[in-house]
């Protein structure tokens, strides 16, 4: 089989932080996408691209935390790796902050116009094909796990609950894969994946990506 390359675009949840810490990572043996990478055939490569705070949309306001708008990086993302055969995206909790003030239903029109749609119509200059994608709802949120997050994310867990459903019907509308969030759970912050919850993500990604290109 030809080689295919598989883009993982998300948010720290990608790059591997590890739940409670201060801003420390997972090793390569421990976060999804490099887990995932082990368990695939050598005729696929994994691409990391996860980034702490990481939106859809919104400029985040602290100093220094400049280039978190996903939507910004994601053409240059594509063209950069170009080419793409599937991207795998898991985007959404950071725009669940208090203070972004975002519904559900607004997370989910963000994710199908300015990601979605980019996504499939962006041709590559390379191969004129075009990628598949596979949309992964982000683990449901605890914001009561912490006084920290119980700030950063008021009201995040109900308006959470909700993004299978909408993330589902995104999917639908526009023939993509998709996965929802069930077997994931988060750790002691109340938003960052556990060890075990990557290994699981990367198993169930594992089987999907087989049968996607079977």
């Amino acid at each position: 089989m030809e080689e295919k390359r598989i883009l993982c675009y998300g948010d720290s949840n990608t790059w591997g932080y590890i739940s409670g810490s201060d801003h420390q990572r997972y090793n390569k043996k421990e976060r999804w996408p490099r887990i995932l990478q082990s368990l695939l055939e050598e005729n696929y490569e994994i691409i990391e691209e996860g980034l702490n705070s990481r939106t859809l949309i919104s400029n985040d306001p602290r100093p220094g935390k400049e280039g978190k708008n996903g939507s910004e990086y994601l053409i240059p993302c594509l063209d950069t790796h170009d080419p793409i055969d599937l991207v795998i995206l898991m985007l959404g909790t950071n725009e669940l902050k208090f203070n972004y003030n975002k519904t559900p239903e607004g997370i989910g029109e963000i994710l199908e116009e300015y990601f979605v749609k980019k996504i499939l119509n962006r041709k590559s200059q390379f191969t004129g094909k075009y990628p598949k994608l596979l949309i992964v709802t982000p683990p449901l949120v605890n914001e009561f796990a912490d006084e920290r997050t119980s700030i950063k994310y008021k009201d995040a867990s109900e308006k959470s609950k909700k993004l299978n459903e909408i993330y589902e019907e995104v999917a639908k509308r526009n023939n993509c894969y998709f996965i929802s969030n069930d077997k994931l759970e988060v750790g002691i912050d109340g938003v960052h994946l556990t060890k075990e919850s990557h290994k699981i993500l990367a198993e169930i990604l594992k089987e999907k990506i087989e049968d996607i290109f079977r």
